[in-house]
């Protein structure tokens, strides 16, 4: 298939990182189709953006270069049905995570070029940033190079979502797989969650106020993300006090020990040998109930049910605008987001 310098791309799945993706590509000059499932959630708001959107398989048929930008879980399937038959011979085949391909779920044919680039930011951040001229880092990655342009492509489409702005990292599928994987589950959703509960446990079971306990072991938990998000470690030295500097240095280890560092490495081992795949894919083919289960506990813990009340009376929250520098949790945002909605 002879590909132009600027692809003609069809992006499958209009959720946030897709229609941000979509839109910063069409302003980067490119000639971009949205495929999505006729009648679907997101058909409206594509057209309303003027786009013309199609059936994925239509999109894929037209397409030089084809974006799969849906749920982890639906791409198997969608590969199978839509993609594989209709995808142009010698196209490229691109995906913003490397689950699948990683963990054999999907098998691209071997005439396509296989490549991946991950934004390492929310779609809205990804959108924000590109509008005013910088752009949200980027990792990208070649599995199969049939043409012998492979990176050439990925780098391509990288740079119109604004992500070749601030040096693209080249990574491979298995590297990003894992260490998102691993990132998501050990720190920042998973770790992070687990270690606020059980500080406010802890603080509310020794008879503090429930309040006191929420604003001391949640609410703050921003302020030091953001100066981590700002400067690293450093500059959070550079903001907290020497009392807070000298707790964190002297009793962070209590916290983060050798066994907190074995059960890391337990995580890790869980995520490298497969055993978390296979795992998440047998829970979500047989139809989710623990994965339900446990999700509905964590929204049950009783730190959300005074963090409710609290946050009612926090006025800024839904009225203050964010900026791209202090826009909150953009890593977890991205990981929720690379599983976009299922359009197909």
């Amino acid at each position: 298939m002879t590909t132009s310098a600027k692809p003609k791309i069809a992006i499958v799945g209009y959720g946030s990182q897709g229609r941000a993706h979509a839109l910063n590509l069409r302003d980067s000059g490119f000639d971009v189709t949205v495929g999505l499932r006729p009648g679907g959630p997101t058909e409206i708001k594509a057209k309303a953006d003027g786009f013309t959107v199609k059936t994925p398989a239509e999109a894929v048929a037209g397409a030089e270069l084809v974006a799969v930008l849906t749920p982890d879980m639906v791409q198997p399937q969608l590969y199978g049905e839509v993609i594989e038959p209709n995808i142009a011979q010698g196209a490229c085949l691109l995906f913003a995570h490397g689950f699948n391909v990683h963990y054999g779920q999907i098998s691209p044919r071997a005439d396509l070029d296989v490549v991946l680039v991950a934004p390492k930011g929310p779609g809205a951040l990804v959108r924000r940033e590109y509008e005013i001229g910088r752009g949200v880092p980027s990792v990208y990655a070649v599995q199969q190079d049939n043409s012998g342009r492979a990176e050439e492509f990925a780098l391509t489409y990288c740079a119109g979502i604004g992500g070749a702005r601030q040096n693209a990292i080249k990574t491979t599928f298995k590297e990003e797989t894992e260490t998102d994987l691993f990132g998501e589950q050990a720190v920042l959703c998973g770790g992070a969650t687990k270690l606020v509960q059980a500080g406010w446990e802890t603080l509310v079971e020794a008879g503090y106020q429930p309040e006191v306990a929420y604003y001391e072991c949640l609410h703050e938990l921003k302020l030091i993300v953001d100066l981590f998000y700002e400067g690293g470690i450093t500059r959070m030295h550079e903001f907290i006090s020497e009392t807070a500097q000298y707790g964190a240095l002297t009793r962070g280890p209590y916290v983060v020990d050798a066994g907190t560092r074995a059960q890391m490495k337990r995580i890790l081992a869980e995520i490298q040998d497969g055993t978390f795949a296979r795992q998440w894919i047998a829970e979500y083919a047989a139809g989710n109930a623990n994965y339900k289960a446990l999700k509905q506990a964590d929204l049950d813990h009783p730190i959300e049910q005074v963090g409710k009340k609290l946050r009612a009376n926090m006025k800024w929250l839904s009225t203050a605008p964010q900026t791209p520098a202090k826009a909150a949790t953009p890593a977890a945002d991205t990981r929720s987001e690379k599983r976009e909605e299922a359009a197909a």
